[in-house]
């Protein structure tokens, strides 16, 4: 670890603000986690509906439902074949839901980020504080779904236990561009276009209720784009034990990416919103 003098005339924490300004104090990242967890345990119920009932809504609509007129899909029953794409819808909306308004409020109304920097807390501290607590929701919400849809006999394979580990992946490649595009913008009204030009299109064509395949093929690199195709991929790999389209090193290889970039592009926005 490293240490730098503070500056003269530094206010008090601000020389250990300087310090080390592009890196990670894990010890400020858990008390950023930790005021997230904290406002969540007052808050979960306002979120229960759309991370939670809305899924197992889809699960049962149209696994049961729908599933009762189309029968099988690539060799298997409706059900067991729409379970993955739920599990990485949900992470994937869930982490857009908790990027989106969330982060501009803490910019615009609530302050939050301000007060965090009128501390020795660093913005990379804050960004991965916030990062870690979006996993921790994917998770969680995750956790419960995968429970009931075992209950369905839906898994199909013992490497359905790794699916929480790819609804995080997920959640990850979906939340840090997402608020590093949060903390660029300055009204809400840009959340609307980012769901109906991105969020409804790849919930639609990201292999989540119908095959990718089906699709014309000049349509299919769009969704291939899509972190969420990318996880559906994985997860219908692990509860059904089937191959992916591509390897799976390059599906993981592929939302690793995007949460790197996306990481980035949320360091630098928030670095250049909080110093003006």
């Amino acid at each position: 670890m490293t240490t730098t003098a503070a500056r003269p005339g530094a206010g008090p924490g601000e020389g250990a603000r300087i310090t080390g300004e592009h890196g990670v104090s894990w010890v400020s990242t858990v008390a950023v986690l930790e005021r997230y967890l904290t406002l969540h345990r007052r808050l979960w119920r306002a979120s229960a509906a759309s991370s939670i009932l809305m899924p197992l809504m889809i699960l049962l609509g149209f696994g049961l439902g729908v599933g009762g007129h189309i029968g099988q899909v690539e060799g298997v029953d409706y059900l067991a074949w729409i379970v993955p794409g739920v599990l990485a819808s949900t992470a994937f909306q869930v982490a857009i839901g908790e990027s989106t308004w969330p982060v501009l409020g803490d910019f615009k109304w609530v302050r939050a980020y301000h007060a965090m920097r009128a501390t020795p807390v660093r913005i990379a501290d804050i960004v991965t504080g916030w990062l870690l607590f979006v996993l921790l929701r994917v998770v969680s919400s995750v956790l419960i779904v995968l429970a009931v849809t075992a209950l369905f006999g839906a898994l199909r394979s013992p490497w359905a236990l790794v699916t929480p580990l790819v609804c995080g992946l997920l959640g990850l490649a979906a939340a840090a561009p997402t608020t590093g595009f949060a903390a660029t913008v300055t009204h809400d009204s840009y959340f609307v276009l980012l769901f109906r030009f991105g969020v409804v299109p790849a919930m639609l064509f990201g292999g989540v209720f119908f095959p990718v395949d089906q699709l014309p093929a000049a349509a299919r690199p769009i969704a291939y784009l899509s972190p969420l195709w990318h996880g559906v991929e994985l997860q219908r790999a692990a509860t059904l034990g089937a191959a992916p389209h591509w390897p799976v090193a390059a599906h993981v290889a592929y939302l690793l990416a995007v949460t790197a970039a996306g990481a980035v592009w949320a360091l630098r926005a928030f670095r250049n919103r909080l110093q003006d």
